[in-house]
């Protein structure tokens, strides 16, 4: 018999989360399809058939404020089939929803953190239990101020390919607890059904708010804008986004899956004298390096002041 799962303050990311475990599980009774990370994220797998695993959740459920989202939500988890249809949407009742629960994922805006965790209850709800917060910009060190000293609190930071589970997540690393291989193991088990999953030290997770969190707008201006200089040289719209999208894809497969450094694909495709050289040139003239790296920069410190309290 596997945990009970809480999303509390199921918005975007948390469906993307819960639908993206919901699949991976029901993907176990086909044992001829290959774990989706395993051959390329060391330590992290889509979960196989097996015996029944602590590490796997069977119960699932979901909070939101409202009646007409919490319809919305069981309709969409509906369209899923077999586990979607087990989940729990409720409207108005986080305390409920977590004294049932053994692992929590905090989805809620930062700003409400404090809110949701100091309602009447909640303290003796969470007792004892996993908390995964998944919020911007707020520390464990705030998070275990507004929780009992038994509450075992990580942060973990998914980005919006997790909706296509092909996202990023990067898990902050476990306090030290009799229960802390489980709790690697139930971490690992969710984000890496939804796309890659990392641990990293919490001081990282400004920058990779900024690299994985922002960094899908910042690599949609740029898939944009080779869009538009397909437009420009007389390429149909539709042909030119499809080319731009899928060279960035296979691009960043050639790093990820074949582990080539991207200087090395550069070099690779550029020849002497060649159309290659040209754009780059251009692009190194329009600084187009320093730009995004400085864009980075700023996204960072402006996500370290997120979640924080207000200055007067």
């Amino acid at each position: 018999m596997g945990y009970t799962l809480c999303v509390l303050g199921c918005g975007t990311m948390g469906v993307a989360i819960i639908s993206g475990v919901i699949t991976s599980l029901q993907s176990r009774l086909n044992t001829l399809e290959t774990p989706k990370w395993e051959s390329h994220t060391p330590g992290t797998c889509t979960p196989t058939a097996d015996s029944p695993d602590p590490s796997l959740p069977s119960i699932f459920t979901a909070t939101v404020t409202r009646k007409e989202s919490a319809q919305k939500l069981q309709h969409t988890f509906g369209l899923l089939g077999g586990l979607g249809s087990s989940v729990q949407v409720v409207a108005g009742e986080n305390l409920a929803a977590v004294q049932k629960a053994d692992v929590i994922i905090l989805c809620c805006k930062p700003h409400q953190a404090h809110i949701v965790l100091s309602q009447v209850g909640m303290q003796e709800a969470l007792a004892g239990k996993l908390l995964i917060s998944i919020l911007a910009g707020v520390t464990i060190h705030q998070l275990t101020g507004w929780v009992p000293p038994t509450t075992r609190v990580v942060r973990a930071m998914p980005n919006t390919p997790c909706r296509i589970r092909e996202g990023m997540t990067v898990v902050s690393n476990l306090p030290i607890s009799e229960e802390a291989e489980l709790d690697r193991s139930i971490i690992l088990n969710i984000f890496s059904s939804i796309g890659r999953c990392r641990f990293l030290e919490e001081k990282n997770f400004d920058a990779c708010t900024a690299l994985s969190g922002s960094g899908p707008a910042f690599a949609c201006i740029f898939l944009e804008a080779m869009a538009d200089g397909g437009v420009m040289m007389g390429l149909p719209r539709a042909e030119a986004l499809e080319l731009a999208a899928q060279t960035l894809q296979g691009a960043a497969r050639m790093v990820l899956q074949a582990g080539a450094h991207p200087a090395q694909i550069k070099d690779s495709v550029t020849t002497p004298g060649g159309c290659t050289i040209a754009g780059l040139l251009a692009m190194e003239d329009g600084k187009v390096r320093s730009t995004i790296a400085r864009a980075i920069q700023v996204a960072t410190e402006r996500a370290s002041e997120l979640g924080q309290p207000a200055k007067n």
